[in-house]
């Protein structure tokens, strides 16, 4: 973290959306993102009673979720893969 002249760290700003942007950006309701938020799913800080979230938290959110859908579509494959398709013909 680079000091500031008074050689104190300083923070990098940080961008943060209100629940509509979430729900805007991500391409749901309000409603959904609060749930997100409430069970932890998604990280957000509360200001004077409302959400708000870091843009990098959406992202971050995004990626986990690609991640999770990439190993539940290697785990179906798996699933339905034969004993030659996984070590080759015998």
């Amino acid at each position: 973290m680079p000091l500031a002249h008074n050689g104190a760290m300083s923070i990098a700003p940080r961008r943060f959306l209100a629940v509509a942007d979430v729900a805007e950006v991500l391409g749901t309701s309000p409603t959904s993102i609060v749930e997100l938020l409430e069970s932890g799913e998604l990280i957000g800080v509360r200001v004077r009673g409302a959400w708000r979230v870091a843009d990098d938290e959406v992202q971050a959110w995004i990626d986990r979720e690609l991640e999770l859908e990439r190993r539940r579509g290697l785990w179906r494959q798996a699933q339905s893969a034969s004993v030659a398709d996984l070590f080759g013909p015998a």
